[in-house]
């Protein structure tokens, strides 16, 4: 069978694309292996320096779960289902390189989940994104109430979730939902990889340290989180990137970083 999620190299950037389109994209269960597999593999392969996550076509992102699968499961399968979203999706959420978003269509439900679980996320104008599941008699079960929230604030959480909102890109972008809009014509993912272009070229060892620290900021109060702060910042000291950028700075010229 051929993989759900297209794995690609670009550079030092890893392309993950669900190949769903007849099915919107949509989260199957071998799709959240897929994204496991791959995650796994990515986070081994230290020459990768980001991850950009997309869907095939320009109609969707992700819709979310896939209803037909769902429709032959019982109560238990279900659970288990949302379990896979937690262990696989987990990966990329607690991994070292930044994972981005290419939004290049519609993203609800565990596809809008999917986005969120990514560092940055940029979108194609046309896109539009929605938590609806309250309106399907469920709620987000894949991390959207809990992610959602520390992104955009308790009110307009509350109102995307409770109303189902559906936002336009350039609405997503206004209440902080994504970070960029790419300009019309040109296709999001050939966009995202020259907006990340300073991650790719930078310190992966200061920025795993980043993203570590800001995860934590939301986990405890703030004079642990500066303590820990330091523990992250530490990582940054000792490494022979930062003795490079000093280099560089003295002999006037852009640094080279290994991740070392």
């Amino acid at each position: 069978m051929t993989d759900p999620v297209i794995y690609e190299r670009r550079g030092r950037v890893a392309l993950l694309t669900i190949a769903r389109p007849d099915r919107m994209n949509s989260l199957s269960r071998d799709t959240l292996l897929a994204f496991g597999k791959h995650a796994r593999a990515i986070a081994a392969d230290g020459e990768l320096r980001a991850v950009i996550i997309t869907g095939q076509g320009d109609k969707a992102f992700c819709a979310g779960a896939d209803l037909k699968e769902r429709q032959g499961m019982t109560e238990n399968d279900i659970r288990a289902q949302v379990q896979l979203y937690r262990s696989e999706l987990g990966l990329l959420d607690r991994s070292e390189k930044p994972v981005i978003a290419a939004i290049n269509g519609v993203a609800f439900g565990g596809g809008l989940e999917l986005a969120l679980v990514c560092d940055l996320r940029v979108a194609a104008p046309h896109a539009q994104v929605a938590l609806p599941e309250t309106s399907l008699g469920i709620i987000p079960g894949a991390g959207g109430t809990q992610r959602l929230p520390r992104i955009v604030g308790e009110a307009r959480a509350n109102e995307m979730i409770l109303l189902g909102l559906r936002l336009t890109a350039e609405q997503a972008l206004a209440w902080g939902l994504v970070n960029r809009v790419s300009p019309i014509g040109k296709n999001v993912v050939d966009d995202t990889l020259e907006w990340i272009a300073p991650i790719t070229e930078g310190a992966p060892i200061a920025q795993a340290a980043a993203l570590q620290a800001i995860g934590r900021s939301f986990e405890v109060g703030l004079d642990l989180g500066l303590e820990l702060e330091k523990v992250s910042y530490d990582r940054t000291l000792v490494s022979e990137d930062r003795q490079e950028a000093l280099r560089a700075f003295a002999e006037k010229r852009k640094p080279v970083f290994h991740g070392r």
